[in-house]
């Protein structure tokens, strides 16, 4: 669960989505219920120094380890790593706040560690996929695999929406309606139904659009009106 940000600073130290009114946050409004269970492992970071680079790295590892179980089509264990895949990416920057830390290269390290992140989790299910294909639940000619690519080029969209928006000045918009938690949420679905692959892929390329067509619009009248509000 990525931090938000503006385009001259680092996406770890800027307000979290309470500061983004307007937005439709989904599943990332659990975002700080989550960041209260993991307060013993941010309070030992902090006590200890540990960099939020550290567990940056650790959910980048969590989704190579969730690619595997997701290939392998085992859906309890890829829960369980794309949790952990998701509580490195909150506390880089719970950790980070609350060291006081600001560096423009933790917001690069944190958004090429999260774009890793769902490359690896789509390139497991895209395995899964090949080795389990959906014969009756192909929409037309593309196969589950293909479903599969497209969902993983879609789910860019809301990323770069994002990042040009903060480019411009605005807000590094976070959240959903369909986000970086819907899409390991969906991955997990997909794991335990492989039949379902390409209607859960479908699901994924629609939510992306929406999302980032959503962010582009807040941002256009974030901009409009002078600023990130």
């Amino acid at each position: 669960m990525t931090t938000g940000g503006a385009g001259s600073g680092s996406a770890r130290d800027a307000p979290g989505p309470d500061a983004q009114p307007g937005t439709v946050r989904g599943l990332y409004a659990l975002k700080p219920w989550y960041t209260r269970r993991l307060g013993a492992v941010l309070r030992a970071a902090v006590r200890h120094g540990v960099s939020p680079d550290v567990f940056t790295l650790l959910g980048v590892l969590a989704a190579a380890a969730a690619a595997v179980a997701i290939a392998l089509g085992w859906w309890v264990p890829a829960l369980l790593l794309l949790a952990a895949r998701l509580a490195g990416a909150n506390l880089d920057g719970a950790v980070a706040r609350a060291r006081g830390l600001s560096r423009p290269w933790g917001f690069v390290l944190n958004e090429l560690g999260d774009r890793v992140g769902d490359l690896l989790m789509f390139g497991g299910l895209a395995v899964l996929a090949v080795r389990e294909p959906a014969t009756l639940l192909v929409a037309g000619p593309l196969t589950g695999s293909a479903w599969v690519l497209l969902a993983a080029l879609a789910a860019t969209a809301p990323t770069f929406a994002s990042l040009a928006a903060a480019g411009a000045g605005g807000r590094r918009l976070n959240g959903g309606p369909f986000g970086k938690t819907e899409r390991c949420a969906a991955v997990v679905v997909a794991t335990a139904l492989p039949a379902w692959i390409p209607v859960v892929a479908a699901l994924v390329v629609v939510g992306s659009l929406l999302t980032a067509a959503l962010r582009l619009a807040r941002t256009r009248t974030d901009l409009a009106a002078g600023g990130p509000g």
